[in-house]
């Protein structure tokens, strides 16, 4: 999509820019002008519902709705696109606070020279932009913002810095010069030269209503039987299937809403200690699911990479999108066009395994600051010979974590950090970031919540870092290189509005984990996954690598090739390739994975230096 001046030009610049969108059957690439201004419109999926008159023109991606029942009502009868363009003429920027669902969205105002940009309240739809002399440009990937004869396409370093630490690009960065992307629940508006970000909605959390557990229990129930109801729409629908609490959930309530036999996914792996496939099979059993699963190989691996590497419009180093791309791929070869995701149910009621953790932690901050300085510190850290004793060094390790802030406290395990980043990267390259560009942005997102809870704090942080910058884009685009569609009802409005409410030790009850969401669900899910250890879809990546030539083979030659490039130190990627590996294959493969989806990613854009 962009935003120029006259529209001869824009329809053949939006031929161009919309190539790289069209990625599998069925999409859609669009041109929609106004007057002597034009909007150019790359579509997927979905597509886009347009409305144009008296010089406004409003174009609508995704799947969006109103939470005002008159304007749901309107909407109804004359459209969503039509209904949006009204309100805007009268409450402008405050009709947002009423969009629901996932969506992204532009308004051109011709006469005002004006033009505005939104994406949905979770940022399962993305919209990145680029400001170039006069224009505005911006879409839904960067791979189309680049063709732009006015943008810059230079990789920023600062992105790939960024990338190393997260393993992604967090927003509102990007990995090129010059260009942002919008938060979750942002709008922009381009005026006159200037592009202003603002929010529109953000969580708020009310910590202290209390409502019987039965009550809460029944609501909960409702609003995932109608999330679910309503992310299945018209498509034909299946779900993944990992094993875990909300996949399993998903899946029964599939079958449940739709009134026959849901259709399932799952990836296992033959590695010990990866495989949960136990699980998927205990719940596809007990919601009587037409179930199907799939091992992957090392070989497949290999034959996926530039594949994956290929689909991302930024450099992307999770590898757990390789299980969800073979996932989309089986669902796709049934003749389904979506899928179900159950992302979002850890970080709306708390179940990462480091909720807990930091709830630990937390305990500590508790003890009168004399205490810990004046007595337990001194006596703890004061034992002759201390490291040598088992306790008293998990005693020392215990206050050396807690005593650090949040959030850095959460980034103590953080690879790059361990390793020390004059260590991985070139001094040539290292003098061109912010090294603590990272924990600037980790401590800015962290502090913007008005929640007073740990828990609420941390869930409205995952919120951007854990799902609108990785799990959300990671399933999103390796379905879209199965070509398939994805919802993620578990963060519906009506979901996220009922979490928001809950009260934070229903959410962490101690070091019990999403104790509420497991509580209502008693009885509708097996016993068995709602006691199992939290697991997920891990890659045995590191592992496999000790032993599979090919996957050795493809390692090297990445990582050799990214020498050149000036960027990763060559004598950490032997060091990496060789003592590291052999040191510990799971932990130290991570980052031979990181750094060999970087050149991949280089290599699918004939992308040269830095």
């Amino acid at each position: 999509m962009g935003y120029g001046t006259t529209l001869n030009d824009n329809v053949q610049l939006v031929q161009r820019m919309a190539g790289p969108l069209t990625r599998f059957d069925g999409s859609e690439a669009r041109v929609l002008a106004g007057g002597s201004s034009a909007l150019a419109v790359a579509a997927t999926g979905d597509g886009a519902q347009v409305y144009q008159k008296e010089g406004l023109l409003v174009a609508i991606w995704g799947r969006p709705g109103f939470s005002d029942p008159r304007l749901a009502q309107l909407a109804r009868a004359e459209g969503m696109v039509k209904t949006l363009a009204d309100n805007w003429r009268e409450k402008r920027e405050k009709v947002f606070e009423s969009l629901t669902g996932a969506f992204s969205l532009c308004i051109l105002h011709e006469r005002e020279n004006e033009a505005i940009v939104a994406i949905d309240r979770m940022g399962i739809h993305p919209l990145s932009f680029q400001i170039s002399g006069e224009c505005l440009v911006f879409g839904s990937s960067a791979d189309a913002i680049i063709l732009h004869p006015q943008t810059r396409s230079e990789i920023c370093p600062q992105g790939l810095y960024n990338y190393v630490y997260f393993h992604m690009v967090p927003g509102p960065d990007t990995i090129y010069q010059g260009q942002k992307r919008l938060l979750p629940g942002e709008y922009l508006i381009y005026r006159k030269g200037r592009a202003e970000t603002h929010k529109y909605w953000e969580m708020r959390f009310l910590e202290n209503e209390k409502r019987p557990f039965q009550e809460l229990k029944q609501d909960f129930l409702d609003v995932l039987r109608s999330s679910v109801r309503e992310a299945i729409g018209e498509e034909k629908a299946g779900a993944f299937l990992s094993g875990g609490t909300d996949s399993s959930t998903i899946a029964g309530i599939l079958g449940e809403v739709s009134g026959e036999a849901a259709r399932t996914y799952s990836i296992g792996f033959d590695a010990s200690g990866y495989d949960e496939m136990e699980y998927a099979r205990i719940a596809a059993r007990h919601f009587s699911t037409r179930h199907k699963e799939y091992y992957v190989t090392p070989d497949d691996i290999v034959s996926a990479i530039p594949q994956v590497a290929a689909i991302f419009d930024q450099p992307f180093g999770n590898s757990s999108a390789i299980p969800a791309f073979y996932c989309a791929r089986m669902a796709k070869e049934d003749g389904l066009s979506r899928m179900l995701g159950g992302d979002g149910g850890d970080e709306l009621f708390g179940g990462n395994v480091r909720y807990a953790k930091q709830h630990l932690f937390s305990l500590y901050e508790q003890v009168p600051s004399a205490l810990r300085k004046g007595v337990v510190e001194p006596l703890v850290f004061g034992v002759p010979g201390g490291a040598a004793l088992p306790l008293v060094r998990k005693a020392r390790s215990y206050i050396e974590q807690a005593s650090i802030a949040m959030p850095a406290r959460t980034e103590t395990y953080n690879l790059l950090e361990r390793y020390g980043h004059g260590e991985v990267f070139t001094q040539e390259f290292l003098a061109t970031v912010n090294a603590g560009y990272p924990a600037s942005l980790l401590n800015e997102i962290y502090h913007q919540t008005n929640a007073n809870s740990l828990i609420n704090r941390m869930l409205a942080f995952d919120r951007k870092f854990t799902l609108a910058d990785n799990d959300l884009p990671k399933v999103a685009k390796t379905c879209e290189l199965a070509g398939m569609d994805v919802a993620f009802p578990l963060i519906s409005d009506e979901i996220t509005a009922f979490s928001l409410r809950l009260e934070p030790q229903l959410k962490l009850k101690g070091t019990k984990l999403r104790y509420f969401f497991k509580e209502a669900l008693r009885g509708f899910l097996p016993e068995e996954i709602i006691t199992k250890q939290k697991h997920g879809f891990g890659l045995p990546f590191g592992v496999w690598l000790q032993h599979h030539k090919p996957l050795q083979a493809l390692a090297a030659d990445s990582l050799s090739d990214l020498k050149s490039r000036n960027i990763i130190r060559a004598d950490f990627i032997d060091k990496l390739l060789g003592q590291h590996l052999d040191e510990h294959a799971g932990y130290h493969g991570t980052m031979v994975w990181v750094l060999m989806m970087l050149e991949q990613w280089y290599r699918q854009r004939g992308t040269h230096g830095q």
